[in-house]
């Protein structure tokens, strides 16, 4: 070994053990490398690569949309504008429809431009906010069906006190709660993922941002957070579901007992928010409680919740409905 003098002491080092140098390189543009490799943006792998298929879902996803637009925006304005239909049943039908072009904006949209993108990219912020905006929605649309099946049970079970009970103010009460319950559970969920280290992949399995496939992607284990969303997500709609059914068979039941003749009458009234209940619960219940979202199937399952119930609510709730119907032909 030839040892050379320099004069500084780094010099010296240098010629001595050059190869602990470029390992010491190499380290630091590793650690720079990893430094600059933070996600600052996610990619949607979207439903599909094939053509054909990104045509009809293009057509489909646009129709839709445009339906959901056309329907529930009629709902809200009518409501507004329509001195008739200012009692609690349309208040909350109006706060309903709001909900779900809240609820089919925050993806559709996006569904729709990025079928023909080859790079769907989303920003991290812009993720984040998508993830919260969805559980504000689908949460409070919860809630909201549960006062809408309270609606229904006092105007049926107490007819002469109706208005009494859902007076204005009450009626405004219950909306803000429903808002305040679904702000409260879309930070509870979204938090932990806010906060977690996104280093390495990027590659979102799907066409929106959800909590369990953003929380893959972190560079640490969040199993467990996985595992406590779906389960926060799942009780909080089974809760939900098996809680309105339970309301509407006891609507039922009372019914029976004082008139077999309105029986038939309030199971045709409740047979529209059976109906909604289903159309949102069902795909909740597959993709959150059987662990699906790696399928898919659950993906389709999906649209259900985003683009045809959003559509169906407003159809349902119309055509059903003489005052809606007679304000829609004046």
């Amino acid at each position: 070994i030839t040892y050379i003098f320099c004069p500084h002491a780094s010099d010296f080092f240098l010629v001595l053990c050059p190869q602990v140098i470029l390992a010491s390189v190499t380290s630091t543009e590793s650690m720079d490398g990893a430094n600059n490799s933070v996600v600052s943006e996610f990619v949607l792998l979207g439903l599909s690569a094939s053509w054909k298929m990104k045509i009809l879902l293009f057509l489909f996803f646009f129709s839709f949309y445009v339906g959901i637009m056309l329907g529930n925006f009629f709902i809200v304005f009518t409501v507004i504008f329509d001195s008739h239909l200012h009692s609690p049943m349309y208040f909350l039908l109006a706060n309903l429809s709001f909900i779900d072009l809240g609820l089919s904006s925050t993806t559709v949209p996006r569904m729709i431009t990025d079928i023909f993108s080859e790079h769907k990219v989303i920003s991290f912020p812009g993720c984040m906010v998508q993830i919260f905006f969805i559980h504000v929605m689908g949460g409070t649309e919860m809630v909201l069906l549960i006062v809408m099946a309270y609606d229904r049970y006092t105007a049926i079970s107490k007819p002469l006190h109706y208005l009494t009970i859902m007076n204005h103010k009450t009626c405004i009460c219950f909306v803000v709660i429903a808002w305040v319950i679904g702000v409260i559970h879309a930070v509870s969920q979204s938090v932990f993922v806010v906060n977690l280290p996104f280093c390495g992949p990027n590659k979102v399995d799907g066409f929106y941002c959800d909590i369990s496939k953003v929380a893959v992607l972190a560079c640490t284990d969040t199993s467990w957070l996985v595992y406590v969303v779906t389960a926060n997500s799942g009780l909080i709609s089974m809760g939900t579901f098996f809680l309105l059914i339970i309301s509407y068979i006891f609507i039922l039941v009372t019914v029976r007992h004082h008139s077999s003749a309105g029986l038939s009458k309030a199971f045709s009234t409740l047979s529209a928010h059976i109906t909604v209940v289903f159309l949102f619960f069902v795909p909740c219940f597959f993709v959150c409680v059987w662990q699906v979202p790696t399928l898919s199937p659950a993906k389709f399952l999906l649209i259900l919740v985003f683009l045809i119930t959003p559509l169906l609510n407003p159809a349902i709730y119309t055509l059903r409905n003489k005052d809606m119907k007679h304000c829609a032909k004046h």
